[in-house]
């Protein structure tokens, strides 16, 4: 959405002023994405903090704004989704063609070694035989799914260009007074922002801890077709050490336009 970017100056601002409060609780934020085979830490993800629900300001100003934000056509979502679909067929179609490339490497190695007499080197050369045909087919497939999906992009890239223009002008307008309302919101709760960013193993560590009371988990972590966006609640205490899990069961998942 188009609120997305607005208000990160006013938050790094307070941020660099927060101090640490007495009795402060120690914090930790784990951001990953988990799938059947395992969970993959995010790096390089900033995590705020924050005394107010960020969500609840934006719905506000939108509200007050004089005009509603600018819909996007359905037809141009639905190309959209059409790119995207293009898109994911031809990365995927690629991933196979580079699979079967390094195998196709490693047999031809491999067969380097064998006499040709051997049934090991038969058994890998009849292999290596049907691996080259679907490699052949693939890289053509590879090459016509890129020209589908470079059509579709082609066609549509002017329209979404100029929507996103109209989207980023309202926004300009409907939170033109963001930051004001965000430092109101902070001054009211007598909380600080804090900020960190995730290392290697997907946590965001606070180490200056946080002082105790209301907050609102924010961070977005951009996927190839769509957001995952957080803007969870909790409430930090000094009894004990707090540990949130960012992940696609607590996200919103939002179309990227």
């Amino acid at each position: 959405m188009t609120r997305c970017n607005y208000g990160i100056g006013v938050v790094a601002i307070l941020a660099s002023l927060s101090l640490a409060a007495c009795g402060a609780a120690d914090v930790s934020v784990v951001v990953a994405l988990g799938d059947d085979t395992g969970s993959t830490p995010l790096d390089g993800v900033e995590v705020q903090i924050l005394p107010y629900d960020r969500d609840q300001v934006f719905d506000s100003m939108e509200s007050a704004a004089p005009t509603p934000e600018p819909e996007i056509p359905a037809d141009l979502l639905a190309a959209q989704a059409e790119i995207v679909q293009a898109q994911r067929a031809w990365l995927e179609a690629e991933t196979r063609w580079n699979e079967l490339r390094d195998r196709l490497q490693t047999l031809n190695d491999r067969l380097e070694g064998l006499n040709r007499g051997e049934s090991l080197y038969r058994q890998l050369f009849a292999e290596y035989e049907d691996l080259d045909a679907e490699y052949q087919r693939t890289e053509r497939q590879v090459g016509a799914l890129f020209d589908t999906f470079d059509g579709l992009q082609q066609a549509s890239i002017e329209r979404m260009d100029s929507m996103r223009i109209v989207q980023a002008d309202w926004g300009d307008q409907a939170f033109a007074d963001v930051s004001l309302v965000i430092m109101a919101k902070v001054e009211a709760a007598g909380l600080d922002i804090v900020m960190d960013t995730t290392d290697a193993s997907g946590i965001a560590d606070f180490q200056d801890g946080v002082a105790p009371g209301m907050y609102w988990v924010h961070a977005r972590h951009e996927l190839p077709y769509d957001e995952l966006y957080w803007n969870v609640p909790i409430t930090i205490s000094r009894e004990e050490p707090l540990v949130l899990r960012l992940s696609r069961d607590n996200a919103e998942v939002r179309p990227i336009f």
